[in-house]
């Protein structure tokens, strides 16, 4: 089964590719040829400007599939933080503006929760997943709880991943082995829900 992963993310394709390559999160087996953008230049920038994610991952699958006749699989993730009502949220990837790096966003973030204690700095990660295909358009949501640390911890994952630190665990996303945080992860919670979803698909 071919699919196109509708990102040019390559920390993002490796772990969606590590994540639906462990049969423990299927019951059946299933092969899968992954694609992404980068096997598509002619498709171009899709410009999110969803209000939610859900918008965002959706339109990105429907192009996609529209653009290549391939099962299309995107993601759209957001951190969202109870003391700034829910910020970043949608604007995760660039909340430190239009062309914002990894570090600048999470230079904002720590900023912004400067006056903030532990206690308080609660926070969730949702990833919201849109399968479009022949017959099928389907979303899966996955979410994990944690707290925003207040400093930057661990070399390993991307995005906010070091400062982010999910609940029953004293490290960061970023300090974790890539393999611990791919069965535990909103994005894998996600990808096991869309999994079985591509389970019930027929087979080409």
């Amino acid at each position: 089964m071919k699919i196109v992963l509708a990102t040019h993310n390559r920390h993002k394709v490796e772990e969606i590719r590590n994540i639906l390559s462990d049969p423990s999160f299927v019951r059946t087996s299933l092969p899968l040829e992954l694609l992404s953008l980068d096997n598509f230049p002619e498709i171009g920038e899709i410009i999110e400007d969803g209000a939610t994610l859900e918008e965002n991952a959706r339109k990105k699958a429907r192009t996609v599939f529209e653009k290549t006749g391939l099962l299309s699989l995107a993601d759209d993730t957001g951190l969202e933080v109870d003391a700034l009502d829910g910020r970043p949220g949608v604007y995760s990837a660039r909340y430190a503006g239009e062309n914002a790096t990894y570090e600048g966003n999470n230079r904002k973030l720590l900023g912004e929760l400067k006056d903030v204690p532990f206690e308080k700095r609660t926070a969730k990660f949702r990833c919201v997943i849109s399968i479009v295909g022949n017959g099928i358009d389907e979303v899966a949501i996955g979410e994990v709880p944690g707290r925003i640390l207040d400093e930057v911890r661990g070399k390993n994952g991307f995005g906010y991943d070091p400062l982010f630190q999910p609940h029953g665990y004293g490290i960061s996303y970023a300090e974790m082995d890539p393999d611990i945080k791919n069965k535990l992860s909103h994005r894998a919670k996600a990808l096991e829900e869309a999994k079985e979803i591509l389970t019930r698909l027929p087979r080409t």
